[in-house]
């Protein structure tokens, strides 16, 4: 019993911090397993670090952290900052991992698939994705009303923004509204009439995963966000103005979106010059000859 209360009180807290649902849901959850792995013994600075290290045998740094998050969120809404942990230091990435990579490809193929398969509201919540940039917290204000505006407004924890409609895509979804018989409110919704939420959608996403050739590990709706940016991103170089677009507070965060793959980094260092042609220098004026540079007992190939 004391677990729940401890966790209805934290969640009265995040409330209060004008958090989303989806924040809410996860920070309650990583809370309670970080109090199931305390058990009786009560939270206290060496456990909490003892907790970390189970974490890191268990997680990827970025999920260690993720969960930290929370954990740290919870110490701050019982008074107990003094015993917050620090998070793991992860090296800044460079590249992508290809194996969670959602490229134009696999987007396109997904559509075909949900097309061919009559699945008529996940064809047009993927064309919104990719077509907006838009976060899942933010998809109950694509309206029937913002479409006919071609804007959505949005108001999130405090803050403000506008996503604009690519005429091509308003076109559509007015169809798509018009056929579904959906008059007013949000357009991606269940049955039931509630706004389709993150678990609807990723479920219904890799249900069509096999049929599209698809890899699951590459389909979440995030990732089509990041497929957004990269392809907003390749047509008009500035970061800053993508930033702005996607909603980020700081530009490293953009950064992170645009990251290339290790195949395009492989393939940028492959054009790179860094072995000396066979055939040795043609300029005659070079100080030190070719062939006594290379000379070796060893009879190594010569490289810089």
């Amino acid at each position: 019993m004391e677990k729940e209360m401890q966790l209805a009180k934290f969640e009265t807290y995040l409330r209060s911090e004008e958090k989303s649902e989806s924040t809410i849901s996860k920070y309650l959850h990583d809370v309670g397993e970080m109090l199931d792995f305390m058990g009786q013994a009560g939270l206290s600075k060496d456990l909490l670090m003892q907790y970390r290290g189970h974490l890191s045998s268990q997680c990827r740094a970025c999920t260690v952290n993720g969960k930290l998050s929370a954990v740290n969120a919870y110490l701050k809404c019982m008074g107990l900052e003094g015993h917050k942990v620090k998070f793991l230091k992860v090296q800044k990435r460079i590249y992508i991992d290809e194996k969670r990579e959602l490229t134009e490809q696999d987007y396109r193929r997904l559509l075909e698939t949900a097309f061919r398969m009559g699945k008529q509201q996940l064809y047009f919540l993927m064309l919104v994705l990719y077509g907006t940039g838009i976060r899942i917290s933010e998809l109950p204000y694509v309206t029937v009303e913002a479409i006919h505006q071609g804007k959505a407004e949005i108001y999130m924890k405090g803050k403000y923004r506008v996503i604009i409609f690519p005429r091509n895509l308003v076109r559509q979804l007015k169809e798509y509204t018009r056929d579904a018989d959906i008059k007013s409110g949000c357009i991606f919704r269940t049955k039931g009439g509630r706004c389709l939420d993150r678990s609807n959608i990723c479920h219904s996403m890799k249900k069509i995963c096999q049929e599209a050739r698809v890899e699951k590990s590459k389909v979440f709706p995030h990732n089509f966000r990041h497929l957004f940016a990269k392809s907003f991103y390749a047509i008009e170089k500035n970061l800053a103005h993508l930033a702005d677009i996607l909603g980020h507070a700081s530009i490293e965060t953009t950064r992170i979106y645009v990251a290339s793959s290790l195949k395009q980094y492989e393939k940028v260092m492959n054009r790179m010059r860094i072995a000396i042609d066979k055939k040795g220098p043609q300029n005659n004026h070079s100080v030190v000859s070719y062939r006594h540079f290379c000379k070796s007992e060893m009879q190594s190939p010569c490289i810089l």
